[in-house]
């Protein structure tokens, strides 16, 4: 009975499982270079892009869609150790005694819901009656309500409050951020 259960132990630390990756803050990215340039681990480290409004306008970032951790595929019998200690990772997460596994299927509906790519972006477009700031131009961090969306979605007409009155300006889409949270769905199960 013993000599099964040791058996079984031994065929589990063989295998090629997906495991959870803990990495230093905003380094998914790097500790994933590193792990994979083994040649022997697989890593999936699923990542979004998108804009958000600063002191220079609207700037592109690229963030982990699950921040400090990444997926890696590998035999802890043989690759634990490079894992523990590779660039930028801090530990595999374990609940008890236990390695973390994700099932296959679960990093396959993650690829599918990514579109099959490891970055994602989410592209906010201005709706009708949505609050924006204008990002640039002589309005540059005012605020309005978008009245119309023109040309296909290439330009927007935006109702401001200037000089105690409202008026209207027609500017691009990508001159202004709204603050609508783009609908994407990632679900899982």
């Amino acid at each position: 009975m013993i000599e099964d259960e040791l058996n079984i132990a031994a065929d589990w630390r063989e295998m090629h499982l997906w495991y959870v990756v803990q990495t230093h803050a905003k380094s998914e990215h790097i500790a994933a270079a590193g792990l994979a340039r083994s040649g022997e681990i697989e890593v999936y480290c699923p990542r979004l892009r998108f804009q958000r409004l600063t002191s220079r306008g609207k700037v592109w970032y690229t963030e982990g869609l699950f921040p400090g951790y990444l997926f890696a595929r590998f035999r802890v019998a043989r690759h634990l150790r490079a894992v523990r200690y590779g660039t930028a990772v801090t530990r595999v997460l374990q609940f008890g005694d236990h390695y973390a596994v994700v099932p296959d299927a679960s990093i396959d509906q993650i690829r599918t819901q990514m579109g099959g790519a490891d970055i994602r972006s989410i592209e906010t477009s201005a709706q009708v009656g949505d609050e924006v700031e204008i990002a640039a131009g002589p309005f540059l961090g005012m605020t309005g309500t978008v009245t119309g969306v023109l040309g296909g979605n290439q330009r927007v007409r935006v109702l401001i409050e200037f000089l105690g009155r409202g008026c209207e300006a027609e500017m691009l889409t990508h001159d202004v951020q709204s603050g609508r949270i783009p609908q994407q769905s990632f679900e899982l199960g």
